[in-house]
């Protein structure tokens, strides 16, 4: 896995969801999306908790739950690869990206704004390229 993986990774400091739950969603976004594929080298636990300026402990802990879900295996002399899975199914992505969208409805109803207003702006996103 090439050293940038670790940018891949980004933290929402004032978010509610404790930090370990964040990295763990990304990985497994990522792997279902196949930007991570089977036998792919994560980036050492340092390297994450340096590059985001993590305690170790919280990458490790995020790392252990990925290991025991099966997203993440590890190997020895490699460290912790993503898992030999299937391939994730459109429906799995779905639901990956569930949660995200219930957190922006719950903000959206909390500036109470109408859904046409949110779905248009949704669009506009999706649309935009980076």
């Amino acid at each position: 896995m090439p050293s940038h993986t670790a940018n891949l990774f980004s933290i929402a400091t004032g978010s509610s969801e404790p930090i370990y739950r964040q990295l763990v969603e990304q990985v497994r976004r990522l792997s279902a999306s196949g930007q991570l594929r089977p036998g792919d080298e994560m980036p050492s636990v340092r390297e994450i908790a340096q590059a985001l300026a993590l305690n170790p402990m919280t990458v490790s802990k995020a790392y252990s739950l990925l290991e025991m879900e099966g997203v993440l295996a590890r190997r020895r002399g490699l460290g912790m690869v993503v898992a030999d899975s299937a391939p994730a199914q459109p429906a799995d992505r779905a639901d990956l990206l569930r949660p995200t969208l219930e957190r922006a409805a719950v903000e959206a109803r909390q500036l109470e704004l109408d859904p046409d207003t949110v779905l248009s702006l949704f669009a506009t996103i999706l649309k935009e390229t980076k």
